[in-house]
């Protein structure tokens, strides 16, 4: 297995992880962007969002949900927070497992400079 998410979550690679359930685990990146910069990824392997299939919307909803649990946990949700998934090497995909990054603990540019 070479895709370093899934590692991550069979546990060859250590993390520090904010939250884990059966489907999910998220953790807090190692190169911040933000003062908080958790990642949620689920434990099913896909590459992408566009690689998502209708049998993995009730996973998606999980995501969210999950990103909602640990920007509470992080003390971000009330001051608010960014969730952000790239998709594809010209958004800036590094990684080729899906992962949502949840981004907060400071006031964030507008994306585009506008609000």
């Amino acid at each position: 297995m070479s895709c370093l998410f899934c590692k991550i979550i069979e546990g060859s690679i250590p993390s520090r992880k904010a939250y884990e359930d059966e489907h999910i685990v998220a953790f807090h990146d190692i190169a911040p962007q933000a003062p908080v910069h958790i990642l949620v990824i689920p434990k099913k392997h896909f590459a992408a969002l566009n690689d998502a299939q209708p049998e993995d919307i009730e996973l998606l909803g999980r995501i969210q949900l999950a990103a909602q649990h640990v920007a509470k946990e992080a003390g971000i949700a009330e001051s608010g927070y960014r969730v952000v998934t790239n998709n594809g090497p010209d958004a800036g995909q590094v990684v080729f497992h899906i992962h949502y990054h949840v981004l907060g603990g400071e006031k964030l540019a507008t994306l585009g400079g506008k609000e």
